[in-house]
């Protein structure tokens, strides 16, 4: 159970640090995957790992194991909710909880993106994204639709850079071959 978005940082806790069943890599591209999808991160990573464990069993109870508690803890919560929400306490407390989902959000952020954060282009692109939204503050669309497409620029594949790192092989794999694992 979370508050704020802190789910991903109890997952990767949980499923990268303490369990091993997966490592950094395999985790972003959980990740990665769980964000496409139409949902919860966290459901969706639960689905994606619980599926990897134990297959369609493992999905569905990881998806209950993810969703019952908090659906339960927050129904008495609303509850008490309803009858507290003008407690001064009960404000401040609330906001304990979301700087602390954002402090666990910044410790995941920092430790799965260290080898990224490491380069001047990276560094900056985090910095105008940021600037932008807490300072500035300009819409997420907006930011989606002029930032993300320069990040994507300027990372794009270099196709003379795949040529190069194939050209050791006995035989043309493509393009997009390194897309694809086996």
């Amino acid at each position: 159970m979370s508050f704020g978005g802190g789910a991903v940082a109890y997952l990767r806790e949980y499923i990268v640090r303490q369990e091993g069943w997966l490592d950094d890599e395999g985790f972003l591209g959980a990740m990665e995957i769980s964000e496409t999808l139409p949902g919860l991160n966290a459901v969706n990573m639960a689905i994606i790992v619980g599926d990897n464990l134990r297959g369609i069993m493992g999905a569905a109870v990881s998806v209950l194991g993810m969703l019952l508690p908090g659906s339960i803890v927050v129904m008495v919560l609303g509850i008490l909710w309803q009858s507290n929400h003008q407690n001064l306490n009960v404000k401040q407390f609330l906001l304990g909880i979301a700087a602390a989902a954002v402090g666990l959000l910044t410790t995941v952020t920092l430790q799965i993106g260290r080898r990224q954060f490491r380069q001047l282009p990276d560094v900056a692109i985090v910095f105008v994204t940021f600037v932008a939204v807490s300072i500035f503050k300009v819409p997420l669309p907006f930011i989606l639709l002029t930032i993300g497409p320069v990040a994507v620029w300027f990372y794009r594949p270099s196709i003379a850079k795949e040529r190069a790192a194939d050209e050791h092989l006995p035989f043309h794999r493509g393009a997009r071959h390194h897309l694809f694992r086996h």
